[in-house]
């Protein structure tokens, strides 16, 4: 599949074992590489729909030599938690992800991932949106996931296709797979447009 990129090299600028088991599930051929530390700092006044894809493209900026590269296609990617408002990053230690988990307990957030694709030749961007609902979440479940888990890679401290995805989403609306960090259909059908 694919074909108006068989003759390029796929680079996926990712240490995150989800994107990378989600790539191989849509059958794309793709080479890893080590991704520096990108702050993940953005301007306070950015729309919340914007923050992933901006930090994505940031990311971007790491790999500028491999663009000159002719046949070269990058992927970077950034997942957002958005509540009320607020963008959740990761938590910094296991009272934030409990605090984290307390805030989305009950509550509809929505989950941004913004994908850029580039080459030599041209960019592409877009952000992916999908809504999901938690149940009310108990104190003992949290710290039970927290404590088991330990999501602190993790945009708003829960990976949904972990033990609190299973028992605490009643709901969602949009692309399961971009909850994982990575909105697989979209991106193919991005690539297959490249």
């Amino acid at each position: 599949m694919l074909d108006n990129l068989k003759d390029y090299t796929i680079i996926l600028a990712s240490q995150s074992p989800r994107r990378q088991e989600l790539l191989k599930m849509a059958n794309v051929s793709f080479e890893v590489v080590i991704v520096p530390d990108v702050p993940e700092d953005f301007p306070s006044t950015m729309p919340v729909e914007e923050v992933a894809e901006f930090l994505a493209g940031q990311k971007q900026k790491a790999y500028e030599h491999l663009w000159s590269k002719p046949q070269t296609l990058v992927i970077t990617a950034d997942t957002i938690v958005e509540l009320k408002g607020r963008v959740i990053n990761k938590p910094a230690d296991r009272a934030e992800a409990i605090q984290m988990l307390q805030q989305l307990s009950a509550n509809k957030h929505r989950v941004l991932t913004g994908v850029v694709l580039r080459s030599a030749e041209k960019q592409q961007a877009f952000t992916s949106v999908t809504e999901v609902w938690f149940k009310a979440l108990k104190r003992d479940d949290i710290e039970y996931y927290v404590d088991h888990y330990q999501p602190f890679d993790k945009a708003g401290a829960y990976g949904v296709q972990e033990w609190i995805g299973l028992i605490g989403v009643s709901q969602i609306n949009g692309s399961f797979y971009n909850v994982m960090g990575l909105p697989v259909a979209k991106l193919y059908e991005e690539l297959s447009a490249f």
